[in-house]
């Protein structure tokens, strides 16, 4: 392989946001590298959820807020993508669910009154009973109250496999990365010895952007840590079940998403106010302990005495906000040829690309000629979580 390349776009993070602006670009005509020192997806994307939020639970305490209203376009806009319609043509991607639910497990109290009273949040939810609910709340015993939110929920593991297949021959594995300077100026990175030049260097590797910012000696933009402790949890007797489950407060008492494992199980994977801070500071032992009693206390109808368990600790990389407040929108930096950003949100990963491609647009940055790529050494894909945790 030739000791120097050159590309319009040099992305570092191939995450699902770092993945979706490759694809963009080169749809746009760009050439691109996009670095990836892992697994495709590896970091925070293979941990997310899948939710594509449209912002209605950042909205609990009875007003939609700036994160509510940020977000509320991203549900139509990857939901047009998943039917090949979109910005992004990503048919083949699995739809877990349609949509995701808020789900009272009693009467709505205090503030979560407002919220359902609330003009701009009634035209968001709407009640579901019966045969609509969940198959998981579908049981006699639950006396409880479920909305259904227009917001969809993805098997992430195969949306980073479409994107990968979007990236063509632009993907490389990456192991040490360094700064490639004439003179003063930033013009590109050393990987693995290749000199890679580019119009334009992306940092968008999540908490790896801090090890990255360093070594360039740059200390900004700050990054913050959002630590989660989240819980996985596998049974014959679970069915799907997509929801927030509404406490008393203006946060989810604890969040459900479901996926498919390989043996035909469904495993649930649980966040929301459970895996924040308390939830942190718990031992794995004591955290399966607590959402046990989560479960037993909301869907006491399912017996879970064949279950596995197990914990995941999830550093969400965001940029730093004053009181670790969580950010509403994507984020990007310039700093010369250096853009700098995290998409914050998996369902943000559009508005990111956005993010970049004004930038380019507004610093006059058009594709140039570049010599065809040779064959570069592929990174893997991420395998889903509950694979390893729970065979």
């Amino acid at each position: 392989m030739s000791t120097s390349l050159s590309t319009d776009v040099l992305i570092v993070g191939g995450g699902v946001a770092g993945l979706w602006l490759n694809a963009r670009l080169r749809q746009q005509g760009y050439s691109t590298v996009l670095l990836e020192r892992g697994a495709l997806g590896g970091g925070q994307s293979i941990k997310s959820q899948g939710i594509i939020h449209g912002g209605t639970k950042y909205a609990l305490h009875g007003a939609l807020t700036g994160a509510s209203e940020a977000i509320a376009d991203m549900p139509r806009r990857w939901r047009e993508a998943i039917a090949g319609t979109g910005e992004l043509d990503l048919g083949g991607v699995r739809l877990l669910s349609d949509a995701h639910y808020l789900w009272s497990p009693g009467t709505l109290a205090g503030n979560l009154t407002s919220f359902f009273a609330s003009k701009a949040v009634r035209s968001r939810v709407e009640q579901v009973k019966g045969d609509a609910l969940p198959p998981a709340l579908q049981n006699s015993r639950f006396k409880g109250k479920v909305y259904r939110l227009s917001e969809l929920v993805l098997d992430v593991p195969s949306l980073i496999a479409r994107l990968a297949q979007l990236a063509g021959d632009s993907l490389m594995a990456a192991t040490r990365i360094e700064p490639l300077h004439e003179g003063e100026e930033l013009v590109g990175l050393t990987v693995d010895g290749i000199a890679i030049r580019a119009q334009r260097i992306v940092l968008n590797a999540g908490a790896g952007n801090a090890e990255l910012l360093a070594s360039l000696g740059l200390d900004q933009p700050a990054m913050q840590r959002r630590p989660l402790h989240m819980v996985i949890v596998k049974s014959v007797n679970l069915k799907p079940l997509y929801a927030h489950c509404l406490g008393g407060g203006t946060k989810p008492r604890v969040t459900v998403t479901s996926h498919p494992a390989s043996d035909g199980r469904w495993v649930w994977y649980l966040g929301g106010d459970l895996a924040e801070a308390d939830g942190v500071a718990r031992a794995p032992e004591a955290q399966i302990e607590a959402a046990r009693r989560e479960l037993a206390d909301l869907v006491p109808w399912i017996d879970l005495s064949d279950a596995q368990w197990a914990t995941l600790r999830v550093e969400r990389a965001e940029p730093a906000q004053s009181n670790q407040v969580r950010p509403d929108n994507a984020f990007l930096a310039e700093q010369g040829r250096l853009l700098v950003g995290w998409p914050t949100k998996l369902a943000l990963a559009p508005d990111f690309s956005d993010r970049v491609e004004a930038a380019l647009r507004n610093d006059g940055i058009h594709p140039l000629p570049h010599a065809p790529l040779p064959a570069l050494p592929r990174p893997p894909l991420a395998r889903p979580f509950w694979e390893e945790l729970l065979p």
